[in-house]
């Protein structure tokens, strides 16, 4: 009797609570993959969006210096 308490039974509702679970967790895992790759992008991003300011920023500059010669 006592080896019939231990086992565990295995019913079709909990069989699909586990499955679900499984998916739940797999799905889980790909949004968080996702998520890094979204980060990644948009760290390559902000670094060319400050490159093209810093750019816009110098040429003001050169202008601005070549202004003041300029006089």
């Amino acid at each position: 009797m006592d080896d019939l308490r231990e086992h565990r039974f295995a019913c079709a509702p909990g069989l699909k609570i586990e499955a679900h679970e499984r998916l739940v967790a797999l799905q889980f895992a790909q949004v968080a993959a996702t998520l890094e790759r979204i980060e990644a992008v948009m760290e390559r991003l902000e670094r060319r969006l400050w490159l093209a300011v810093y750019g816009v920023v110098a040429a003001i500059g050169a202008q601005a210096a070549q202004g003041i010669v300029g006089l």
